[in-house]
């Protein structure tokens, strides 16, 4: 007798269709141009105005609100199969991710209307701005400063290292409202790049996705109405951590595509580069590097889909995420560099895929908290247990 459809059999047929459309957009149109992008740093706008029309921003924030409407694990898939073509491409995703995941739980309607919808379609571009000189990794450090005026706000300050800041419309500006306050006296800002006050930096050109835009941003007497703060006052520490283990997820899963590219071209490379009259994929110390990069895969891509299911269960999953990411990334380094040693001297030559995906891989350590940041949250909340 034929069992009728149940619930999980629709939620895996949507992400298996899902995760083919990502994949031929990614094989299709991504990685095709990675090499270019990474060369030129260019912002692909194409690129993302094309997943806008798809769909690919917004994974998980709600249907009535323009997005997809899926879960984390969803979003994870997405994150994996955009970044094995590309890295960059899948850094925006994550963003918008974040900044619409804000919008969606905190925004007026109004706001929303204003800066999600557009933003889900690519009409408008973000930038998310926390990191200042002493504020990295201790967000409390915090100093820009959003001051009560007569109409609404005063904004004074400077970001450095900010995603998207060079082309962004608007940013979405995590400032001090009351300096005596610590961490319950900050809020968030919604902040129009056409502004006077508002200064974006140029360009920084760093190690490893290129193509995804950082800069520093200069906030001068830049007067703000009432409607410009994110939810409410004092809260916006507190908002910005609410999203960091969706950015944890996030940054894992694109960890996990790099892993996944270094392996695919390591295979081709192994099974047709010969030394010594046979193919290299033949000796044993090239067949454990494979192994291993194989083994790391597999396990951090089990570990971000376990932390997106308790996160999609309605757990609480902040260590979880923690290790997802921290072992994702720490993996994406440590295996990157074995496909460039697979690949021997080609793998050191600019514009080769495993270069660059080995350049591409250490900002995965680093943003959306170090891997050292991750170590002692998983520590602290073992000790808080025991």
């Amino acid at each position: 007798m034929d069992q009728a459809p149940t619930i999980m059999d629709d939620l895996a047929q949507r992400r298996a269709m899902i995760t083919d459309m990502v994949r031929d957009f990614a094989t299709r149109n991504v990685r095709p141009r990675a090499t270019e992008l990474d060369e030129a740093e260019s912002f692909p706008e194409d690129l993302y105005r094309s997943m806008g029309e798809l769909g690919l921003f917004g994974i998980t924030v709600p249907q009535e609100h323009g997005g997809v409407g899926a879960d984390c694990v969803t979003y994870a898939i997405v994150m994996e199969e955009l970044s094995r073509g590309y890295a960059s491409v899948a850094d925006q995703c994550g963003l918008i991710e974040l900044v619409a995941t804000l919008l969606t739980q905190h925004g007026t309607a109004e706001q929303r209307e204003r800066y999600l919808s557009p933003l889900l379609s690519f009409e408008r571009r973000c930038a998310y701005a926390i990191t200042e000189t002493e504020a990295g990794s201790d967000v409390s450090g915090v100093r820009t400063t959003a001051t009560r005026t007569q109409n609404g706000w005063r904004l004074d300050g400077n970001k450095i290292w900010i995603h998207n800041a060079p082309v962004a419309d608007f940013a979405v500006v995590l400032a001090r409202t009351d300096p005596s306050a610590g961490k319950r006296g900050m809020s968030i800002f919604l902040v129009d790049r056409d502004r006077p006050g508002y200064e974006a930096g140029p360009k920084e050109h760093k190690m490893g996705q290129r193509a995804s835009q950082v800069g520093a941003l200069t906030f001068d007497g830049v007067e703000l109405p009432e409607e410009a703060l994110l939810g409410e006052p004092g809260r916006g520490f507190h908002m910005m951590m609410s999203v960091l283990d969706k950015g944890r997820i996030g940054i894992g899963a694109l960890a996990v595509g790099i892993l996944e590219a270094a392996l695919a071209a390591s295979l081709d490379y192994a099974r047709t580069r010969k030394q010594f009259g046979n193919p290299i994929a033949e000796f044993q110390a090239v067949q454990w590097m494979l192994a291993d990069l194989a083994k790391a895969t597999h396990a951090a891509r089990l570990m971000v889909r376990d932390a997106a299911e308790r996160m999609d269960r309605g757990e609480r999953a902040t260590v979880q995420c923690s290790m997802a990411k921290c072992f994702a990334g720490d993996a994406a380094v440590e295996h990157t560099a074995n496909a460039v040693q697979i690949h021997g001297g080609i793998g050191y030559i600019r514009g080769t895929e495993v270069e660059r995906l080995y350049r591409d891989a250490k900002i995965t350590q680093i943003y959306e908290g170090t891997n050292q940041i991750q170590r002692m949250i998983i520590a602290r909340n073992l000790l808080a247990d025991a």
